[in-house]
């Protein structure tokens, strides 16, 4: 049973990972910041609000889903416990799985959490805000999948936020435009089947290559 693995796991980097809350914080903050200046630039004009809500959003949380990104395999690695869990007797993409699950729950989860009062600031419909806070379901777990196979080639390097963010970005692009695109659409009352299909095939693409990608860089990087 390769559950049973999983959540231990899971439940490991989550414990790990109240150590260093700061870490895992700053993300959130920063996206409320970004926000909210954008909010305050502009609330002289409602209207503009409105139509670059969505946009400033999602670039927000992009943005805000790299900060720690660096950190998800650099703590085991550093303290040696990676070269264990990488001739553990399960598969590595178990390993992955866990890593990009505890990212995801605390980076992801409070930034699709804190959208909604986000919406509300950018002035955006209570429709809009709900096709948002979708693509956000949709569209964050790609960031942290995406994330971690730029991490795990970065693992055994210093100071790679730009490098990462660089690796990271050119991946990501197709989400953000299908998903700004969408919230568009619903604002514009327009289908958004096709857009939302896009994203989950998206997701489905990056779950069945992510993981394998990532364990075959954490063997050659972090195995030597």
């Amino acid at each position: 049973m390769l559950l049973r693995p999983y959540l231990i796991l899971l439940k490991r980097d989550l414990l790990v990972a109240q150590r260093n809350l700061g870490d895992y914080s700053t993300p959130v903050i920063f996206f409320v910041v970004i926000t909210t200046m954008f909010a305050f630039a502009g609330d002289s004009n409602p209207q503009l609000l409105t139509r670059i809500g969505a946009g400033v959003i999602w670039v927000s949380a992009l943005l805000a889903s790299m900060l720690s990104l660096d950190g998800m395999f650099r703590t085991d690695f550093e303290d040696g416990s990676l070269d264990q869990l990488l001739t553990a007797p399960f598969p590595t993409t178990v390993l992955i799985f866990s890593k990009v699950s505890a990212h995801w729950i605390l980076t992801g989860v409070p930034l699709i959490c804190i959208c909604p009062l986000l919406g509300i600031l950018m002035n955006m419909n209570s429709y809009s805000i709900w096709i948002l806070m979708v693509t956000l379901i949709i569209s964050t777990p790609v960031f942290s999948l995406i994330g971690a196979f730029g991490a795990s080639l970065l693992v055994t390097q210093k100071r790679t936020g730009m490098l990462l963010s660089l690796l990271m970005l050119p991946l990501c692009i197709p989400v953000l435009i299908f998903s700004i695109s969408t919230v568009a659409n619903a604002r514009a009352e327009l289908p958004i089947d096709g857009h939302l299909s896009l994203l989950l095939g998206y997701l489905i693409l990056c779950l069945a290559l992510s993981p394998f990608a990532t364990a075959g860089a954490l063997r050659i990087t972090a195995g030597d």
